[in-house]
């Protein structure tokens, strides 16, 4: 099997799997408790919020610890604006993840919040004087991701966060994606907040995170026993959160020897299929973007038809986002840069790993061809 979707979801480092293990056997006490097994736990809760905070350059205090991010987002996105009686105005792209889209989406239905979606080019960029054309006076909250889980573009989020904050207004970044290939300092990125989520990391799924600076009020949206400093009530996933620290900690520290050899494996990919697929395009930006997705769209199939192929030849990738699987709507994504709905229901996403070989990247071009071809022949007028 070749696996090219580690956008979707990355395998379980043996790293986080072992640091886990103990809080999950022997050590499986609550946090909140005020014994022995309590405080242990305790202990190692906080000693994995240090890990994370160190990751993202913030106070330990600033990390709070989620069921992934999904979560991160909606806590995100409805906790700051909520919180922020600066006005009832948020502005966000069309291509972010549906988990912001939707918070801002309740927002608007819900609380009376009027929405705004900043304008993309064909390659998925925010450019600083779009985003200037729709901040208001009462803007609360800016949302721009810092990579498409998509396409793979990166955004100049530093220059769009202080754009925001010159007119007084707050700045969310979904960095899901970019664990891992890009830096995440807090201060480097000029942000107020960022989601995080451990699977994208080879941490287990239902981990993740958002930090946000201390003195960002945040209205929380789980109640109950007020725990992570009374931003997310529940008993604290702590086996959980001690295998994303891990896992974070060790994707920062090979991240730049990691984008490296994955980016020199995905160039390879996108020339043999520009070379050996007729009319296939590349979406997303060709040059600001992650250094492992590689995202086409191929005119005259369908793209759910070439996954099949692709599988038959082991060859496991995706049309888009996972979370999107099994719609039958074009995906957002795609639309929003300007592609017509049909062509973008020909989309299939490559996305590289840490253990994909030049091998795999050789064997899925030869395979991309030929499931391209056997579909044209079957969908031809």
């Amino acid at each position: 099997m070749i696996f090219l979707d580690h956008a979707a979801t990355t395998p379980v480092r043996r790293e986080a799997l072992e640091a886990m293990w103990p809080f999950l056997t022997g050590s499986f006490g609550n946090p909140s408790s005020h014994h022995g097994l309590g405080d242990e736990a305790s202990r190692a809760l906080e000693s994995a919020r240090a890990e994370v905070a160190a990751v993202v350059g913030c106070r330990p205090g600033d990390v709070v610890f989620t069921s992934g991010g999904t979560e991160a987002d909606n806590l995100a996105i409805k906790g700051i604006a909520l919180a922020n009686p600066r006005g009832r105005h948020v502005v966000v792209s069309p291509i972010e993840h549906e988990a912001v889209l939707e918070s801002a989406d309740h927002l608007a239905r819900v609380h009376g919040f009027t929405v705004d979606e900043v304008e993309v080019d064909a390659g998925g960029l925010v450019h600083p004087e779009a985003l200037a054309r729709v901040i208001r006076p009462d803007t609360a909250l800016v949302s721009v991701q810092l990579a498409n889980n998509e396409i793979g573009t990166v955004q100049p989020v530093a220059e769009l966060a202080e754009l925001a904050h010159a007119a007084g207004a707050r700045f969310h970044t979904d960095a899901v994606q970019a664990a891992g290939w890009l830096p995440l300092s807090l201060d480097g990125l000029g942000v107020d907040a960022l989601s995080l989520a451990g699977h994208k990391v080879g941490a287990p799924k239902g981990t993740g995170a958002l930090v946000v600076r201390g003195r960002i009020p945040l209205e929380p949206v789980v109640h109950g026993g007020g725990q992570e400093r009374g931003r997310r009530s529940g008993t604290e996933n702590v086996a959980g959160a001690v295998a994303f620290a891990t896992a974070l900690r060790l994707a920062e520290e090979e991240r730049a020897d990691a984008a490296t050899r994955v980016r020199a494996l995905a160039n390879p990919l996108v020339a043999r299929i520009a070379a050996e697929v007729p009319e296939a395009v590349l979406t997303g930006d060709p040059v600001h973007r992650l250094p492992g997705t590689v995202s086409y769209v191929f005119p005259g199939t369908s793209g759910e038809a070439v996954l099949l192929e692709l599988e038959r030849d082991g060859v496991i990738c995706s049309s888009g986002s996972a979370c999107a699987a099994g719609s039958d709507e074009p995906s957002h994504v795609l639309t929003a840069i300007g592609l017509p709905a049909e062509l973008a229901q020909t989309a299939v996403r490559f996305t590289l790993g840490a253990e994909t070989s030049e091998h795999d990247v050789a064997d899925a071009a030869a395979a991309v061809a030929r499931a391209v071809s056997v579909v044209r022949a079957i969908v031809k007028p």
